[in-house]
C-alpha cells in the first residue's frame, strides 16, 4: 500500500501505522472471503484488535484509549480497510459512539461502556435510522417516554450495522413533540439484551459478516442516566459527530480500493498476452495510473478534512466531499481492477467481487452522495451570501 505520508508522519504516527498493517496483513487478509461467507465477525479478532488499541485509538486514555488525534487514527482506518473494510466498521462504531458517550453520557454509563469498547469486549451500534425516514434522519416515531427513573422506549430501528451482533446502541428518539422536529429527539445508551427488544438481520448484497437489520424496541426500559446529555440535544450531538466518521469512511474505501490497485500491478505484470506481460500495454497500465491517481486525490482530502478537524476548524463541507467521492470512487476503481483480471476477475474466487460489494452499501450508509451534494452545496451558497452581506455593510 503506498504511504502518501511517509515523509511527513512523525516516528510515534508511523509507529502505529506500522501496528496497524502488520495486524491487517497478517490476522485479517487472510480470512477476508471466509469472514464473508460465514457473516460473522470473530469475537477473538475483536478482542485481538483491541488489545493492539485499534479500536476507539481516538478515545481518552482514561478509559483505555490512546487519546490519539483524527488524523493519527485515520491511518489505523485505512490500513485496516486495506485487509477488510468490514472489520473497520468496528472502528467506524468504536469511534463515532465513543465520543459521543465520552462526551454526553453519565460517568456511570461512561465506565461500564467505554474500556469494553475499547479492548473489543463490546460493540456498540447506532440506532438512528427509521423505516419510514431514510434521509430524513430527524424525522423519528420511535419514543422515549419518562416514568419516574426510567425511559420506555417504543418503536423501531432499522438499517443498523451489526444489528444481531452488537452488545448496545446509541438509540436516538423521540422525547418532544412530533411536531418539533429535530428538537425533539434524544439519543440514549440502551443495552441490547433487554427485556423487549427483538433483533431481524437483512439479506444484503455485502458487508455481511457485519450485519444489517431492525431492532424492535416493545416497551423497553432503561434507567433515566442513560439519557446521552440533555433532552432534545440528541440529533446535535449525532450530526457533529458524522464530520468525523465520513472522513474516516473516505479513508475506508481508499484502504478497500487500494488493495485491488496493488494487485492488479502484480498481476500485470506476472500475466501474458501475446508474447509480452500484459505490463507492457498501455491499454491496461493507464486505467491502473489513473486509478492510483483518483485515490490519491480522494486520500488527501480525507486526510485534509481530519486535520482541519485536529486544528478545530471549518469542515463539514469537506467531510461531505469525502463521504460523497470516496465510495464513488472506490467503486468505480475496484470494478476496473475486476475487469483488468479478465474471465478470473469476475469469478468469486477472487476478492474484487467482494470490495466492489462491500464498497456500495457505503454509498448509501451515513448518507447518500445527494445528501453530501447538498451539504456542499448550502455551505458554498451561504459563503458567498454571507460575502455578499459583508460587501453591502461596506
Amino acid at each position: 500500500m503506498p504511504n502518501a505520508f511517509e515523509q511527513i508522519l512523525t516516528d510515534e504516527q508511523r509507529s502505529y501505522q506500522e501496528v496497524a498493517e502488520r495486524f491487517a496483513a497478517e490476522r485479517l487478509a487472510p480470512g477476508y472471503q471466509e469472514r464473508d461467507a460465514s457473516e460473522m465477525l470473530d469475537p477473538g479478532i475483536i478482542r485481538e484488535m483491541g488489545a493492539l488499541g485499534l479500536i476507539g485509538s481516538d478515545l481518552p486514555e482514561e478509559f483505555g484509549g490512546l487519546g490519539l488525534d483524527g488524523f493519527t487514527n485515520g491511518l489505523l482506518f485505512e490500513a485496516i480497510a486495506h485487509a477488510d473494510i468490514n472489520v473497520g466498521y468496528l472502528q467506524l462504531v468504536g469511534s463515532l459512539m465513543g465520543k459521543v458517550i465520552a462526551k454526553f453520557a453519565h460517568p456511570e454509563v461512561s465506565a461500564q461502556w467505554l474500556p469494553k469498547i475499547i479492548a473489543g469486549e463490546a460493540v456498540v451500534g447506532l440506532g438512528l435510522t427509521e423505516p419510514r425516514g431514510g434521509s430524513d434522519a430527524a424525522n423519528l416515531i420511535l419514543r422515549a417516554q419518562r416514568v419516574g427513573d426510567e425511559y420506555i422506549l417504543d418503536g423501531e430501528k432499522t438499517s443498523m450495522s451489526f444489528s444481531d451482533q452488537a452488545d448496545g446502541a446509541v438509540v436516538f428518539a423521540r422525547t418532544g413533540k412530533a411536531d418539533d422536529g429535530a428538537r425533539g429527539v434524544s439519543g440514549f445508551m440502551v443495552p441490547l439484551d433487554l427485556p423487549g427488544i427483538k433483533r431481524t438481520r437483512f439479506r444484503d448484497v455485502g458487508t455481511k459478516c457485519v450485519g444489517r437489520g431492525s431492532v424492535f424496541f416493545d416497551s423497553v426500559r432503561i434507567p433515566a442516566n442513560h439519557l446521552l446529555g440533555s433532552e432534545g440535544g440528541g440529533f446535535v450531538q449525532i450530526m457533529q459527530g458524522f464530520d468525523y466518521s465520513r472522513a474516516l469512511i473516505g479513508l475506508q474505501c481508499m484502504g478497500a480500493a487500494q488493495a485491488s490497485v496493488d494487485e492488479s500491478w502484480t498481476y500485470i505484470q506476472e500475466r501474458e498476452a501475446f508474447g509480452s506481460p500484459l505490463a507492457r500495454y498501455q491499454g491496461v497500465t493507464f486505467p491502473l495510473a489513473e486509478a492510483d491517481t483518483m485515490l490519491m486525490a480522494c486520500r488527501q482530502l480525507c486526510y485534509h478534512t481530519l486535520r482541519l478537524r485536529d486544528l478545530g476548524k471549518e469542515h463539514t463541507a469537506e467531510a461531505a466531499m469525502c463521504k460523497w467521492l470516496g465510495p464513488k470512487t472506490a467503486v468505480d476503481v475496484i470494478h476496473q481492477c475486476l475487469l483488468t483480471h479478465g474471465h478470473y476477475g469476475y469469478t468469486m474466487d477472487m476478492a474484487h467481487q467482494q470490495r466492489l460489494r462491500d464498497v456500495m452499501g457505503l454509498e448509501i450508509g451515513d448518507g447518500t452522495a445527494q445528501i453530501m451534494k447538498m451539504i456542499v452545496a448550502r455551505r458554498r451558497i451561504g459563503s458567498i451570501a454571507a460575502q455578499h452581506q459583508t460587501r453591502r455593510q461596506a
